[in-house]
């Protein structure tokens, strides 16, 4: 494993993989919660805008990689898709995420699998777009996962990607490091009991690449029509891209 890789458990030889397959296993019934406190509720509205960005687009099947407990994958019922898959590797959030379905009886149009995003068991070019909220961050391999991503869009299919970003201007930039640093690992261990959980999710949101250099990485594996679009000043980004027709 790489050393300078960001991963849960840092004492834990088992690949990151492993370890974020455990670590949302282990934080799964209080992760929905944390998530709304966390951002303050503004989550949902990234995720509407995310929605709102394909409506137009009209898919009829959409795959959301690293689906989680399914937020994304029930809002994006808003278009009327014909098929939403919804796919992650922790077993503990799908469970979740299913009575969600059985509940709201999304059922008949959204489906939750247990599934790799650098191994997607779906036939190339099969979905005319697909989502990851906060899930890139979490793959092992970046450039594998989303040149899967690649290969099961369609030709001219959207990819759309919500992910953190570190806002760039005082003082909001001085604000975020404390809060990423200091505030959410406690307020993640008060609530679950896992602080290195929240200390990886800190991490990684401060170490992953965002705005153009996360664009470039897109290009480089084939994408176009590359924009991001930050969100709430600064502290989040949509993606766009397109596999080319």
């Amino acid at each position: 494993m790489d050393k300078k890789q960001v991963v849960p458990y840092q004492n834990k030889k088992s690949s990151k993989k492993t370890q974020i397959r455990q670590m949302f296993d282990g934080i799964s019934p209080q992760y929905d919660l944390m998530n709304r406190i966390i951002s303050f509720g503004i989550d949902v509205k990234w995720r509407k805008n995310v929605v709102d960005l394909l409506l137009p687009k009209k898919p009829q099947k959409i795959l959301d990689v690293a689906t989680g407990t399914g937020d994304l994958a029930f809002a994006l019922s808003k278009t009327q898709a014909k098929e939403i898959v919804g796919i992650d590797i922790s077993e503990g959030m799908l469970d979740i995420g299913k009575k969600k379905v059985e509940k709201n009886q999304w059922g008949k149009n959204i489906k939750m699998e247990i599934g790799d995003s650098e191994n997607i068991d779906y036939p190339a070019s099969y979905f005319d777009a697909v989502t990851v909220a906060f899930g890139v961050r979490n793959f092992e391999n970046l450039d594998k996962g989303l040149s899967e991503i690649f290969r099961v869009l369609r030709p001219g299919g959207n990819l759309v990607i919500l992910e953190t970003a570190v806002p760039q201007k005082f003082p909001l930039h001085d604000f975020y490091w404390l809060y990423t640093h200091f505030l959410m690992p406690v307020v993640g261990w008060f609530f679950s009991k896992d602080k290195s959980a929240y200390q990886y999710l800190s991490d990684s949101a401060n170490t992953f690449p965002f705005g153009e250099a996360f664009n470039n990485i897109l290009a480089k594996n084939g994408f176009i029509g590359i924009e991001d679009i930050p969100q709430t000043l600064g502290v989040a980004s949509i993606y766009c891209a397109q596999k080319p027709t």
